[in-house]
């Protein structure tokens, strides 16, 4: 303790130089009296990673959900057109030409019916580019460069994507009803398929989704039973009433 009171002492005893440092004549020595702190600002770059991996995740997720709707879609309608058709005629060959034309006009109709709704997102983005580029040139900003459209929707990409999962979907029912020549067992078969693909396109929209599983499968399921029920059941009034 005596040490210390004697160092202090010797602090407030001394004077300041005009250099800021405490000279201390007993042992001649000198402390500065500011202190100056460096910080080292380190760029957090696996934030950004972070950012842009789940940027191109949650794009990605959107896409190949959107490909499981039009699975879905092509699962559903041809399915429920070749019930339809069945519960008219016992032929096989008139449930698998109607299934196959039904795929055919679907893919385009999906198709078309892309193409168009991304072709006006296309026109709304452009223009929202365009406007935006006309704001920074009059205030002398950075001018938008061809990186930036990289980012906008492709039309034809979409139409082909849609048509594919559409495809993909409504040949499920006429691969399970092509080889087979019994009635009641065709379409037993092609409801069978088709309750099984569903569950497993209600499976991939919940995980896609973050959504709870049974429930997504089960409202899948019960979509798909209660259109091909209802197809098969206003059909076979035709057939009863001999039209």
């Amino acid at each position: 303790m005596s040490g210390s009171k004697e160092f202090l002492s010797l602090i407030t005893s001394n004077q300041t130089d005009p250099e800021g440092t405490v000279q201390l004549s007993p042992n001649n020595l000198s402390f500065p009296m500011a202190i100056t702190e460096t910080k080292l600002i380190i760029p957090n770059s696996r934030n950004e990673e972070a950012n842009i991996e789940d940027i191109n995740y949650s794009q990605r997720a959107q896409w190949l959900r959107a490909a499981v709707l039009g699975a879905n879609d092509g699962l559903v309608s041809t399915a429920s057109l070749m019930m339809g058709i069945g519960a008219v005629k016992d032929d096989a060959r008139a449930m698998i030409l109607s299934g196959f034309a039904a795929l055919v006009a679907g893919a385009c109709s999906m198709a078309i019916g892309e193409f168009v709704s991304v072709y006006s997102q296309l026109d709304i983005e452009v223009a929202q580019l365009k406007r935006e580029q006309r704001i920074n040139e009059k205030e002398g900003g950075k001018v938008l460069d061809a990186t930036t459209q990289e980012g906008l929707p492709n039309p034809a990409q979409a139409a082909i994507a849609s048509a594919l999962a559409f495809s993909m979907g409504a040949a499920i029912p006429l691969l399970a009803a092509g080889f087979i020549r019994g009635y009641k067992v065709r379409l037993m078969v092609v409801s069978i398929a088709a309750s099984l693909a569903l569950a497993v396109f209600g499976w991939i929209g919940a995980v896609l989704g973050r959504a709870p599983l049974v429930k997504s499968v089960l409202r899948v399921l019960l979509g798909g039973w209660v259109a091909m029920a209802v197809t098969f059941g206003i059909m076979k009034l035709f057939r009863s009433s001999g039209l």
